[in-house]
């Protein structure tokens, strides 16, 4: 195009006779024309490039478009099994509150019983302890132990040596346990005897275990017949010199080896009932 504009300025120039002035416009002209014309490139050019952009940019988010509608698409999905997920979520959360409702009341009720079995037991101690209180205590000993209460008698309270037989003084001592005793007549009680682990030589008499089991009927008869204890209340037990409560090692240890204990047994049957009649009262 610069060419032919150039060929028409001389043939004009050629074909023609122009003045000085004529032609110093005609360049003038064709100059700026020029000029007009490498702007009109350079914006063409530019408008090119803006153009590629633009359309390496459309492309990028006709691509993120379509991402973002597959992720959309994932979490329109994802919403319904949250959905599901949270129902079963509530209700497995509502049978899970119901449980620890009903464990609940269970403990509550245990320990409830377990309240009610603690007052008995300190009403019998504190029976016991009342009327055996003005022995001494090297002679007698009154504990509890795991809900079980102990009354731990000594051999030369309630026997001469190497003897089953009850002294006067031990039959006093049994009247005040049998007045307890009877005043409970729901409880029920064993009567253990211990030895120590001297062996003995008793005419009638053929060891510890025989001795301790012929202690302790002894003592289960006079309460029974001097005073009326219901037998059906009572166990004879014998332990000879296999429970001890001290080494056999001294006079004095084998001395408090030698002893007869009432145990007053835990009428489990009666405990389950307490714990059954509080869940029946709380439904």
């Amino acid at each position: 195009m610069k060419k032919a504009i150039a060929l028409v300025v001389s043939g004009i120039l050629l074909s023609s006779c122009v003045s000085q002035k004529k032609y110093t416009e005609l360049e003038e002209l064709q100059q700026n024309t020029k000029n007009l014309l490498d702007s009109a490139t350079v914006k063409l050019n530019s408008c090119n490039e803006e153009k590629e952009a633009a359309l390496a940019q459309l492309a990028t988010l006709t691509e993120q478009n379509q991402f973002l509608k597959a992720n959309n698409q994932d979490l329109i999905n994802n919403i319904g099994n949250l959905t599901t997920l949270s129902q079963k979520g509530a209700e497995n959360l509502e049978m899970s509150l119901e449980s620890m409702k009903e464990k609940d009341i269970k403990i509550q009720r245990m320990q409830d019983a377990v309240t009610k079995r603690d007052s008995v037991t300190l009403a019998l101690v504190t029976s016991l302890k009342g009327v055996l209180g003005n022995l001494s205590d090297e002679d007698i000993e009154i504990n509890v132990e795991k809900g079980v209460v102990y009354v731990s008698i000594s051999d030369k309270l309630l026997f001469r040596s190497g003897s089953y037989s009850v002294t006067a003084k031990a039959r006093e001592v049994l009247g005040k346990v049998a007045q307890v005793v009877n005043d409970k007549p729901e409880l029920e009680f064993m009567v253990e005897g211990h030895t120590d682990n001297v062996p003995i030589s008793i005419e009638g008499v053929q060891d510890n275990w025989d001795l301790s089991v012929r202690r302790a009927t002894s003592v289960v008869r006079i309460l029974e017949k001097d005073f009326g204890v219901a037998p059906a209340r009572m166990t004879a037990a014998g332990r000879s010199y296999y429970a001890p409560v001290a080494d056999n090692d001294t006079a004095a240890n084998r001395a408090k080896n030698r002893r007869t204990r009432i145990v007053v047994l835990p009428k489990l049957d009666q405990f389950y009932d307490l714990i059954e009649q509080g869940m029946s009262a709380a439904q």
